[in-house]
């Protein structure tokens, strides 16, 4: 299956159009969120086209593709207008031996690991950086930010298919590949 890994979209009505096209474009089979959906949180500046209602309805109509796991801007409060579960620390994926921890990363990161067997993926957004460092035991990556990148990073989300992960922008242009 065709995924597509996004994270800390935080309301922005914008750069959700953006990101649900290049889902539709990607042509993938479901849409993993790392939390972070609808509020900027206090350090963080308005996105651009700051609408976490509209957010809601566009996300709510493709509420039967989306996985998500909580981020520490996520309450809820939104979980009573969102139609698909988000208040998860974590979620699991399975790949063969391989196991991805999907998490959003105010608590389980690379200084705070969660159990992880050798080999496995630890995945996570919260930095707004997108990122993939292998470590001896295990992997760590991040999508970046769908809306508020940092360190002049790009806008952009990660699409994982046949154990392949490729970092792109929400143009579609290929940043980073890992296999």
């Amino acid at each position: 299956m065709k995924w597509m890994i996004a994270s800390d979209i935080h309301g922005s009505e914008y750069y959700c159009k953006q990101l649900l096209k290049a889902y539709e474009k990607e042509e993938a089979g479901r849409l993993l969120l790392l939390g972070d959906i609808l509020y900027h949180g206090p350090r963080n500046d308005l996105p651009k086209d700051y609408n976490p209602k509209q957010v809601i309805e566009m996300l709510n109509n493709r509420k039967q593709d989306i996985v998500c796991v909580r981020g520490n801007c996520d309450t809820e409060v939104d979980q009573m207008v969102l139609e698909f579960p988000i208040l998860a620390d974590y979620c699991v994926i399975t790949e063969g031996e391989r196991l991805i921890y999907a998490t959003h990363g105010h608590n389980y990161n690379e200084q705070n690991l969660p159990p992880l067997h050798n080999g496995d993926i630890l995945l996570h957004g919260h930095t707004h950086i997108p990122k993939c460092t292998e470590h001896e035991n295990y992997t760590y990556m991040n999508p970046g930010s769908v809306s508020i990148p940092k360190e002049d990073s790009w806008r952009g989300y990660i699409i994982y298919e046949k154990e392949t992960f490729v970092w792109k922008d929400l143009d579609g242009h290929e940043k980073m590949r890992y296999r």
